[in-house]
């Protein structure tokens, strides 16, 4: 398939490995923050063909992953509701909160529709004016724009029944606040090809000028992957630390431009909760004043609940790097994807349910 296989090509993986294996750098740390890079990497071998050249440690690449219990608990409350259809993408249904999870509601009655766009919920809500319609609003800079394109659509539709949970979360705020923690020490970011086709490859350069460390975009194929640790060595190597896109097929400096300018009107930044790192300043999205209407928590007396975490459960440290999923004691025995204790078993981008499907020969 034309533009596809060739990505997946053996023998050039096999030249970009032995140009890997060619530099004398001792063995270097590399964080991706995406989980389709998470995935690609042991899917591919990648990991396990590098390991001893480049130490790959997955970062809060998961949107579903860095939800907090806190903000499922709500998703919860909010579901159990008596007149309310709760659409939600179908990742999230299984993510346990404090008590329970969205599938378990669903199974005791709660009326909770699994949407594959934003705009599936904007249409319940039309297609049900007597029911109050609740979007469970999650993602990264790739899926703002989309919910941003449903409240504005329900706006235009004069739509009174239609609301949001938002809990968006934004990538470099969270890379910041991982290198300010200081318990991981990087040489290089593989930076997420699907936050990067938004927002561009300008907000990274941030970690280039403070930090000096390289940053690299990358594209979801192996041979993608292997081009951007082969540019981020060879920035190592040069003593340089600059933002580099491998992904030129997807990404330029300015990202999209039209998706950004509908982000804006409908969203202003705010404070986030993230699972495993707390509050970082400036990483989450709310609704501006023009499309406050939507805003679930302004017509709903949502309990605030509490940031739980299971005893057992380590996806907070696994989503700082500082520790991987087979660290932990139930990883593939309390804890699998058909019983998750944690999230990162949850999303097929989770670190844990990416160990589990490629990497079970770590345990």
């Amino acid at each position: 398939m034309r533009y596809l296989d060739e990505f997946r090509d053996r023998s050039l993986a096999e030249a970009l490995v032995s140009k890997i294996q060619a530099f004398n750098s001792q063995e270097l740390n590399f964080m991706e923050v995406c989980g389709t890079h998470t995935v690609t990497i042991f899917k591919s071998g990648i990991k396990e063909l590098l390991k001893d050249k480049i130490n790959l440690i997955s970062g809060p690449g998961c949107p579903v992953c860095v939800t907090s219990t806190q903000d499922v608990d709500k998703a919860i409350s909010i579901a159990k509701t008596d007149g309310v259809i709760l659409a939600t993408f179908g990742d999230m249904l299984k993510v346990p909160g404090c008590l329970s999870s969205l599938e378990k509601e669903r199974a005791k009655g709660s009326d909770i529709r699994v949407i594959y766009s934003s705009l599936d919920a904007v249409e319940i809500a039309r297609k049900n004016p007597q029911k109050k319609v609740v979007l469970l609003a999650i993602g990264f800079e790739t899926t703002a724009p989309t919910i941003a394109c449903a409240v504005s659509s329900a706006l235009k539709m004069h739509l009174s029944n239609f609301f949001i949970l938002c809990l968006h979360k934004l990538i470099p705020p969270a890379m910041k606040a991982l290198l300010d923690m200081g318990e991981i020490n990087l040489q290089g970011f593989i930076c997420p090809g699907h936050v990067s086709t938004i927002i561009g490859s300008n907000p990274y350069r941030f970690i280039t000028r403070d930090y000096r460390i390289p940053c690299v975009i990358a594209g979801f194929e192996p041979t993608d992957v292997l081009q951007a640790i082969l540019m981020l060595i060879s920035q190592q190597e040069d003593g340089e630390s600059q933002v580099m896109i491998q992904y030129k097929r997807g990404v330029s400096e300015g990202g999209n431009a039209v998706a950004l300018d509908l982000m804006d009107e409908v969203f202003e930044r705010c404070d986030a909760n993230w699972r495993g790192m707390g509050i970082i300043p400036g990483s989450g999205l709310r609704l501006t004043h023009k499309y406050k209407m939507f805003d679930v928590e302004d017509h709903f007396d949502i309990p605030e609940g509490k940031d739980y975490e299971h005893p057992d459960c380590i996806c907070g440290q696994i989503l700082r790097g500082i520790k991987k999923p087979t660290d932990c004691k139930v990883f593939g025995k309390g804890c699998h994807p058909d019983h998750p204790i944690g999230p990162c078993m949850v999303s097929l981008e989770g670190s844990c349910a990416a160990y589990y499907h490629y990497g079970r020969k770590e345990i």
